[in-house]
């Protein structure tokens, strides 16, 4: 089940940094890049199946200790760049905790098949009008 936005921002830490880009001086003086720190195993309204299957598809994102980065130094205000981290971690979440399902394969009907062929040998008669006849 996906959590609620509350429950996240109480298990996520932040941390705050000078950014670079646009921003001029204002760039040197103020912490406006943010990084979101969200750690698989204190994440209390998990289950241990959707930890164990979040761990399996974010392995490349995780880091030695089992915490997952998201940073955003996008825009000059430090505010907008929290909101920006928490909710790409709440769309991360959505995307990987979701069960896609089971695919039915299914049998193509007889109806369809003849009726492919048909259209087929129809035009391949079409096409066989068209040529010249031979002479012999």
């Amino acid at each position: 089940m996906l959590p609620t936005r509350e429950e996240i921002l109480r298990s996520v830490t932040f941390k705050t940094s000078r950014s670079g880009g646009k921003g001029g001086q204002n760039v040197n003086k103020v912490s406006s890049k943010v990084e979101l720190i969200f750690d698989l195993e204190t994440a209390f309204y998990l289950d241990e199946d959707e930890k164990t299957r979040l761990k399996e598809k974010l392995e490349n994102r995780l880091d030695a200790e089992g915490l997952l980065h998201i940073v955003s130094q996008e825009d000059r205000s430090q505010l907008l760049n929290k909101e920006k981290t928490v909710a790409k971690l709440i769309e991360l979440l959505k995307r990987l905790l979701h069960i896609q399902k089971k695919r039915k394969a299914t049998k193509i009907p007889k109806a369809v098949i003849q009726k492919r062929l048909k259209n087929k040998a129809v035009n391949a008669d079409k096409k066989e009008s068209r040529k010249r006849p031979s002479i012999d």
